[in-house]
């Protein structure tokens, strides 16, 4: 792979279209590249900021700032993941408290009350989407 100190690169716009030309060009090798449409598919060959760069349309000096590094993924609470799920139609559900230990004492009828999901409030769906930041859920679903 070639220097990242050697490589220049040539930024054009044009009235036209809406996003600059990037080219890419490296002196000790053949390898060029350029892109019309996304620079995130170069981010690892551009330096981190470019500045100063003329237009020659208005021949004034703009700022193009490129940012090179990884967007911010979310952390899913594992233990929050354990305990929710989604239906087929995208409401959260959960488990029933109280069917852990001391079953002896309990009804067949109310164990098989608290075997069963259980829809989560709308009050608390901001608090499991917050922990949970995946999961796909139906916010208009009742």
């Amino acid at each position: 792979m070639a220097s990242l100190s050697m490589a220049s690169v040539n930024i054009t716009f044009s009235p036209l279209r809406s996003s600059p030309k990037v080219s890419v060009q490296f002196p000790r090798s053949s390898l060029a590249l350029a892109s019309t449409h996304c620079i995130s598919g170069i981010r690892a060959v551009l330096p981190q900021k470019i500045s100063t760069v003329v237009s020659p349309s208005s021949q004034r000096l703009q700022t193009l700032t490129v940012f090179a590094h990884k967007g911010y993924k979310m952390k899913t609470h594992k233990a929050s993941a354990k305990r929710f799920r989604v239906t087929g139609r995208g409401k959260i559900v959960r488990r029933r408290s109280g069917k852990q230990h001391l079953l002896a004492k309990k009804n067949n009828k109310r164990k098989l009350r608290l075997s069963k999901m259980h829809e989560v409030s709308r009050s608390d769906y901001d608090n499991v989407i917050g922990a949970l930041p995946y999961l796909k859920v139906n916010r208009k679903a009742t």
